[in-house]
């Protein structure tokens, strides 16, 4: 494998990790969201929220 090959190789790996890490970070925020949607008021802080920009 020529270094040309290998480089293409680790951007698609990079790429995977990247859709994946975005993935996640969208599954978080749904998980987050539910418990926060199933927590009483009084116990929910300000730090927990989730900022609009996220």
């Amino acid at each position: 494998m020529d270094a040309e090959d290998q480089l293409d190789e680790l951007n698609r790996t990079v790429f995977r990790q990247q859709q994946r890490i975005e993935r996640l970070e969208r599954e978080l925020a749904a998980l987050k969201s539910m418990v926060m949607s199933r927590m009483p008021e009084q116990q929910r802080r300000l730090e927990d929220e989730i900022p609009p920009h996220y």
